[in-house]
């Protein structure tokens, strides 16, 4: 059985459904709260696959949250040794930058649900089962496209939605994670983002997920377990 770690943020911003489909692909998964790590444990993970999940911070903030400066450390020699690493949101923003791209404010804070538009290699990709279907927003910051990466999809507020590079790393700032049921607890973990005028209110939100969640459910599980199974070790 194969080990899976993924580093958690929140304890909300979970694996969502992604947690049963590792179990079924062969992984023993356990999660690493980054925010109460012992000295040196983040360092210190080698697991087969890794998955950093995301959280209300800036990728650029190890000054004030020293943890995300063990992050980097860790992803930067993870990724230089090309081992099976996925970043999702906050996660996908560390490795762009752990892999030399800046992390900035995105154009508009993207918050509720809205597709994707798929580059050619997007379309080639396992992101491709997405199709035109509406997938899960919430963050504030974006990425750069780091060298050697491939761009993968985009929207219209945020250039980079996905990067590759080659079979074993995926970044993305979108969220495929989640289940209509689980954003129950951001909206309440996240209430004061909520509370922006510019950001949809939380009965509009729960409509949207009764009507997009099941579909993200259905495009997800094939487009994880795809990528799961290229990965090479």
């Amino acid at each position: 059985m194969r080990s899976c770690v993924a580093i958690r943020h929140l304890p909300f911003e979970d694996l969502g459904y992604f947690e049963q489909l590792l179990s079924s692909c062969g992984y023993h998964t356990r999660y690493l709260d980054a925010p109460i790590a012992r000295k040196g444990q983040i360092e210190a993970l080698a697991p087969d696959l890794l998955i950093v999940l995301g959280g209300p911070l800036s990728a650029n903030d190890e000054k004030d949250y020293p943890f995300i400066a063990s992050e980097l450390k860790l992803l930067e020699q993870r990724l230089a040794d090309n081992r099976p690493t996925l970043g999702i949101c906050l996660g996908g923003q560390l490795m762009a930058r752990a892999l030399g791209a800046r992390v900035t404010r995105a154009n508009r804070t993207e918050i509720g649900w809205l597709p994707l538009t798929f580059t050619e290699a997007g379309r080639e990709s396992s992101l491709r089962h997405f199709g035109e279907a509406s997938v899960f927003h919430w963050h504030g910051d974006a990425f750069e496209l780091p060298e050697n990466a491939v761009s993968l999809a985009s929207t219209p507020d945020c250039a980079h939605q996905a990067f590759s590079c080659g079979a074993n790393l995926l970044g993305l700032q979108f969220h495929p994670e989640v289940t209509g049921l689980g954003l129950e607890t951001w909206y309440v973990g996240h209430y004061r983002a909520l509370a922006d005028a510019s950001t949809p209110n939380v009965r509009q939100l729960r409509r949207d997920a009764a009507r997009h969640a099941a579909q993200l459910e259905r495009n997800g599980r094939p487009f994880f377990h795809e990528w799961l199974k290229q990965l090479e070790y």
